[in-house]
């Protein structure tokens, strides 16, 4: 079964035993009432809009990776073309929650394992749940479309796989304590994950 971003089959590694291991969580994660109503065509707009400031919320977190810079744009162009706001966006505690949790990765005592892992796993979810709203046979609005295939490509998908395999390396390496402090790390993205969708499809 395919998984998104995550590469399966024999000897894949660390980070595929995590996704089998969980694989409810990870179901819950990309599959989302709130994904699977783009996919089906039945999404309200004004919930994408929702999800579309909140996540823009992450810029203070994320705008020192010059290579997440494109990523920025883009959500700043989407904010206009939807006529969000962001003065008049107060940040819900998901998307704070989500904020602290990112934050925590300025700390030096993180390790490079369980930062590269954190930063797969946040990546795949996006390009699992996305990719399932193109895949043959969706409804998707044409106007959401564009968002879908940010994430959704082969080629993002590969990128994902290519950081699976760089974790996959590490975590081989990895004393025990490490190993399962990035476990840890990644149940906990999920976990977020799922409340950010929650956060976009219910808040009224």
């Amino acid at each position: 079964m395919d998984s998104g971003g995550v590469e399966a089959g024999a000897g894949a590694g660390t980070t595929a035993a995590w996704v089998a291991r969980h694989r409810q969580m990870y179901e819950r994660a990309t599959r989302h009432s709130f994904t699977v109503s783009i996919r089906d065509g039945t999404v309200d707009l004004a919930a994408f809009r929702r999800w579309l400031s909140e996540g823009s919320d992450m810029e203070i977190i994320l705008g020192g990776l010059a290579s997440l810079s494109d990523e920025l744009s883009w959500f700043k162009k989407e904010t206009d073309k939807w006529s969000v706001d962001l003065a008049a966006v107060s940040p819900l505690k998901s998307n704070m929650e989500y904020c602290r949790f990112l934050q925590s990765f300025s700390e030096p005592e993180i390790s490079y394992t369980v930062a590269l892992t954190t930063f797969w796993i946040l990546e795949t979810v996006y390009q699992g749940s996305f990719a399932f709203c193109i895949e043959e046979g969706n409804k998707t609005p044409p106007e959401l479309l564009g968002t879908c295939q940010r994430w959704g490509t082969p080629e993002f998908k590969q990128y994902c796989q290519s950081l699976q395999r760089i974790a996959d390396r590490c975590l081989a390496d990895a004393p025990a304590d490490a190993v399962r402090c990035t476990e840890e790390a990644f149940l906990r993205v999920r976990e977020l994950e799922i409340d950010f969708w929650d956060m976009s499809s219910f808040q009224s």
